[in-house]
């Protein structure tokens, strides 16, 4: 299975049968197991690892039905949910978003009224989104964290009741650190990369031995490059990718932080940060914003803007005004495309 390459080019992740059963086996061992009277909503591509084990593979071995939808519109989507009473949805943050800005209507309002499982994976909800799909449809959706090379599932706030603002506990059967450079454990509140183990974990890149060398080390802990944070009671929340961390003047600036500040702005839609080399403090903040529908933005107020949400040296110091963000289907920001 390949992976998003979001950051680089794809890799095809060898995945073994073993791994893919496992991932499904440790879905069902966590307290809101899919069974046989359930029917399962697969509008994401099987091609992608998550809505082929997941999805298909998580329905396969319950026992229960499964709806193949050949693609995603959400009218039509909302009628198939209703006609064929799906209880359990896997989707990305996109279809959620999408779902939640449909016109009032009591056909919308009644969809998910047998739906007892709704997740959402492959990039980052916003709790915007959640809140007003809370609102709307009297359901809350639970927040996952996973990865092509752990078949993908590695965290779930689905069960026993979602959670906002949290990818969740690790899955029943795996092991997970949070690191800091030189792999000692960093202490709770502390943001480290993000190492999992388990029967889960791929067994490599296809032909490519420095970049499998790169993910796995020699306990068989997989490196994910996401930055996490654990709290007291275990739940993780995820910060960033380690490929995407900015350092400025020797500091630490993660991207996500300064799109969550950048999109406090009453102004802005969509943001999406990178750093770029500088002469002075090695890289610098650059961000790319989308405006809301009729507004006008200023460079200028949208770094003095961030200068009273964040320290100085977290500040972009370059906006560019943009129509939109280069996105995966997941939703995903595909920043190796920003310059």
């Amino acid at each position: 299975m390949f992976t998003s390459g979001t950051a680089g080019s794809p890799r095809a992740a060898m995945l073994t049968h073993g791994n893919l059963r496992s991932n499904i086996e440790q879905m069902q061992r966590s307290s809101g197991t899919v069974n046989r009277d359930d029917t399962l909503l697969c509008v994401l591509p099987l091609s992608h690892i998550y809505g082929l084990n997941t999805t298909l593979h998580l329905g396969l071995l319950a026992g229960a039905k499964v709806l193949l939808v050949q693609r995603f519109d959400p009218t039509s989507s909302l009628q198939s949910i209703t006609d064929h009473h799906v209880t359990v949805i896997a989707g990305v943050p996109p279809m959620y978003e999408a779902w939640a800005s449909l016109p009032d209507s009591d056909a919308a309002a009644d969809s998910f009224v047998h739906v007892r499982i709704l997740a959402s994976g492959a990039s980052k909800l916003e709790s915007l989104v959640a809140s007003q799909f809370a609102t709307r449809f009297g359901k809350r959706i639970g927040e996952g964290y996973g990865l092509t090379e752990a078949s993908p599932t590695v965290t779930s706030a689905s069960f026993p009741s979602p959670r906002h603002g949290t990818i969740g506990l690790p899955l029943p059967g795996l092991d997970v650190r949070v690191v800091d450079e030189s792999g000692d454990d960093v202490v709770v509140g502390d943001p480290g990369e993000l190492w999992v183990k388990g029967p889960n974990v791929f067994v490599g890149y296809w032909n490519d031995a420095d970049a499998t060398a790169r993910a796995l080390d020699n306990n068989g802990w997989l490196h994910t490059g996401d930055i996490a944070v654990v709290s007291g009671d275990g739940s993780l929340s995820l910060v960033d990718r380690v490929k995407d961390l900015i350092i400025v003047s020797g500091f630490n600036v993660f991207p996500a932080e300064v799109e969550d500040a950048l999109l406090q702005h009453p102004g802005i839609q969509q943001a999406a940060v990178i750093g770029v080399a500088h002469p002075h403090t090695g890289e610098s903040v650059k961000a790319f914003v989308v405006a809301k529908p009729d507004r006008m933005l200023d460079e200028d107020e949208v770094i003095d803007f961030c200068a009273t949400q964040l320290a100085k040296y977290k500040c972009p110091s370059k906006v560019l005004m943009v129509t939109e963000l280069p996105r995966m289907g997941s939703g995903k920001i595909i920043r190796r495309e920003l310059a």
